[in-house]
């Protein structure tokens, strides 16, 4: 039988995997709720402890540790939920300490827990030990302590909580706590995997997933918490419900029991404490020799002597006669081909065709591959990326964003070839890219408009405006091809300010805007009106006016082809 609590938003699952299986070992899991307007200013608390090597007074331990951060944490003082978090580890430190003075040193060394607090969607994280936490967003599992490094306990018990861990949760994200033991399981058995797999997860989903490895859970004893945050307001009031286990097989002999009067003896069902359910408010140079010309060399003739003749016996040639060609036959031969000849070409053409696709599908596999791996590559990136987004910081942030970016600086090597990629790849890439999109836009605070409003529409087709620029609530447009300058008001009134010459380029300078036009003019718009214009002075000839900018009252001018 299992115990599921429905607590306001928060959705907490707390799951005892065979409490009694191992008797140096004790575990359990504290879930607190705030009850009134005071204690909601910090938000909920839970904690999670297990100890190694236990006695018998260990589950008191346990139960004692989290009732002192529990009556710390929800004093009535008006403090943020991480200063009061950090009171709190402060009272158990001192907690601890008292323990070590009364000569109760049995927890150090085996002492393992994790305190977790959530107001609203800020989190805020602190353990010692071997306990594991994840997070669960969007269908991928991020191991915070990745990111951040907690330190062991120290001989001395003055500092035995150390660190806090800020970070900011979404909509439907899943935090996983798991003890040593419960961690090496699921991470042999891939739970944490199948959890994605399921998401985003309910009490049912979870049932069943579980349920499907009970046989696996038999030599397992450890604990496992896990919440899931939901974005509601606190609305609904505290209530218990008690969900009864599925039916036990049916016992002949429990059956005829009462008929034949016998005494059972009463069997206990070791079942684990499986869960509680609560509802909250809840991250080429080559050197060629060169040729010598041979010198020329002066030859000296010498008298030829007059030589005997000699006499050279005639040789009889044998006589052969060469074959004779059947040039009827071949005649025969090049008509069957003429007339097959367009079956032939075809045949051949097929052929060629055949050679030249699997050449083409050899070099799309290779690079098929060569694209998986680096599609690998960036799903890493993605990866680190979100996990720095968990960290409530500036400087995580602005770290992340510069890593999505060249994620999609990445990814948009494979899109060019998209095309010429297998569906199920096409797919898969265009997965990541609108995730890389989706997380770019949210750290950009980028606002979508699914409907924009017309608020005014060029129908004067002797003006084609190519840029605009904006200055006290009036914008001006201009164009390299229409002369003059555009003005629209705010209050949708426009006016055409006519001139003999096209503007390129334009900026606000003080109450003032400079507009430039090709090749070197430069003229300033000042109280409704076009004046003083002059020309610059081309520092060389070939110089090519790109655009204009305005920087601590200096004007720079952009060129064109040296890019400065």
């Amino acid at each position: 039988m299992y115990k599921v609590n429905k607590l306001f938003s928060m959705r907490v699952f707390e799951f005892y995997f065979n409490p009694k299986l191992k008797t140096d070992l004790v575990f359990d899991s504290f879930c607190y709720e705030p009850e009134n307007i005071y204690e909601r200013r910090v938000g909920s608390l839970y904690m999670v402890g297990a100890i190694k090597n236990a006695l018998p007074k260990s589950p008191r331990l346990l139960d004692e540790l989290s009732k002192t951060i529990k009556e710390r944490y929800y004093t009535p003082i008006v403090r943020s939920p991480e200063k009061t978090l950090k009171e709190s580890l402060k009272r158990a430190n001192n907690f601890l300490e008292n323990l070590v003075q009364k000569g109760d040193v049995s927890w150090l060394g085996n002492l393992n827990f994790v305190t977790l607090t959530i107001q609203k969607a800020e989190f805020n994280l602190s353990k010692v030990g071997d306990i594991k936490t994840f997070l669960i967003r969007k269908k991928r599992v991020v191991d915070i302590e990745k990111k951040i490094r907690f330190e062991d306990i120290e001989p001395y018990p003055l500092k035995i909580f150390l660190n806090i861990v800020s970070g900011k949760l979404s909509e439907e994200d899943v935090i996983v706590i798991l003890s040593k033991e419960v961690a090496d399981f699921f991470e042999k058995e891939a739970i944490l995997d199948d959890l994605t797999k399921i998401y985003p997860l309910d009490e049912k989903k979870i049932i069943n997933l579980f349920n499907s490895k009970k046989t696996r859970f038999q030599e397992l004893s450890g604990v496992c918490l896990i919440i899931i945050y939901k974005n509601e307001s606190f609305k609904n009031r505290k209530r218990n419900i008690l969900v009864q286990p599925k039916t036990q097989d049916f016992s002949l002999k429990k059956a005829l029991a009462p008929i034949l009067k016998i005494k059972l003896p009463k069997i206990k069902l070791l079942l684990p404490k499986i869960a509680s359910l609560n509802y909250k408010l809840l991250i080429k140079s080559s050197n060629k020799e060169k040729e010598k010309k041979p010198e020329k060399i002066l030859k000296i003739s010498k008298p030829l002597k007059k030589k005997k003749s000699i006499k050279i016996p005639k040789i009889s040639i044998p006589k052969f006669t060469l074959p004779k060609i059947n040039l009827k036959y071949w005649k025969e031969k090049i008509q069957v081909f003429l007339k097959h000849k367009n079956a032939i070409l075809i045949l051949g053409l097929i052929i060629f065709l055949f050679l030249g696709s699997l050449v083409f599908q050899r070099e799309t596999t290779q690079q098929l591959k060569s694209y998986q791996n680096q599609l690998s590559q960036i799903q890493k990136q993605i990866d680190l990326a979100d996990s720095l987004l968990i960290l409530n910081k500036s400087q995580s942030t602005q770290e992340a964003q510069n890593i999505f970016q060249k994620a999609w600086e990445d990814l948009d090597i494979i899109i060019k070839d998209e095309s010429i990629l297998p569906i199920s790849f096409q797919n898969k890439v265009n997965t990541i890219r609108n995730e890389i999109l989706d997380n770019l836009s949210q750290i950009s605070k980028l606002e979508k408009i699914e409907n924009p409003e017309i608020i005014f529409e060029f129908e004067n087709k002797e003006f084609v405006p190519q840029k605009m620029i904006l200055k006290q609530n009036d914008i001006y447009f201009l164009s390299s091809e229409s002369k003059g300058i555009f003005k629209l008001k705010e209050d949708g009134n426009n006016q055409l300010l006519e001139s003999n010459q096209e503007f390129s380029s334009a900026a606000v300078w003080g109450n003032s805007i400079i507009f430039f036009s090709e090749p070197n003019q430069i003229i300033s718009f000042q109280e409704g009106q076009l004046s003083q214009s002059f020309s610059l002075e081309i520092p060389y000839p070939d110089f090519n006016f790109n655009d204009l900018e305005i920087f601590n009252s200096n004007l720079y001018f952009l060129e064109n082809k040296k890019n400065q």
